[in-house]
């Protein structure tokens, strides 16, 4: 077999990739705030001590993180028309990764908070402080600092499964290289050039992902 990768121009990327190419950050970055900020809250149910807050939470964690991501997409993809009526496979993409990893967000931040010495929340407690206060103003901040760097890794295992919402017809950016195959012929190529594209980007996020753990465990 012979490759052929020479129709790969910067005019064709441009055309055809850089549109997937961008989809693919917006919804990462989108799906990390949300995921975060939904999976902070879920990790505060479940160390709230009341079984009403606990329960559910649990639930909701354990249900979804027992699923396969493509499964959910598809689940949503069919659900969310009868619920809220069609909104397109990029915002149907965007609602699910934001739901779906906030499950691992939350026990992300679940062992941050744990991480915390009680004796943070003594203190707290002892200034007067409530227990929101406490764990806005005090534990919080302590727990993002510690579990940044596991905060950032799990980000770029969502930004590798973006490629998933392939399966309904989301154009990220792997759908982009399939379009530019299918349109010159060549998919063997685009699709190894694809590869080449999620490891360089996923392996340089990584490295500046240990670069810094290095320097979170310097300040500590």
């Amino acid at each position: 077999m012979h490759l052929d990768f020479s129709f790969l121009t910067w005019d064709v990327l441009s055309a055809f990739v850089a549109k997937g190419l961008w989809f693919s950050i917006q919804l990462t970055l989108s799906a990390m705030v949300g995921g975060i900020v939904l999976g902070t809250v879920l990790a505060l149910m479940r160390l709230s001590g009341k079984w009403w807050l606990e329960k559910p939470a649990a639930i909701y964690v354990d249900t979804l993180r027992s699923i396969p991501l493509v499964m959910v997409i598809l689940w949503f993809f069919l659900l969310i028309p009868y619920l809220l009526g069609p909104l397109g496979a990029e915002k149907t993409a965007l609602i699910t990764f934001t739901l779906f990893e906030a499950t691992y967000y939350s026990e992300i931040m679940r062992a941050g908070i744990q991480s915390v010495s009680k004796g943070q929340v003594f203190a707290g407690q002892a200034l007067g402080m409530s227990y929101r206060q406490t764990m806005t103003l005090v534990v919080l901040p302590q727990a993002f600092r510690n579990m940044l760097p596991v905060l950032l890794t799990q980000t770029i295992v969502l930004f590798q499964d973006t490629s998933l919402v392939y399966a309904i017809g989301a154009y990220d950016l792997l759908k982009g290289f399939e379009v530019a195959g299918k349109n010159f012929n060549r998919p063997v190529e685009t699709y190894l050039v694809a590869a080449a594209v999620y490891f360089v980007i996923c392996f340089s996020l990584s490295m500046l992902v240990r670069r810094l753990q290095k320097k979170i465990a310097i300040i500590r």
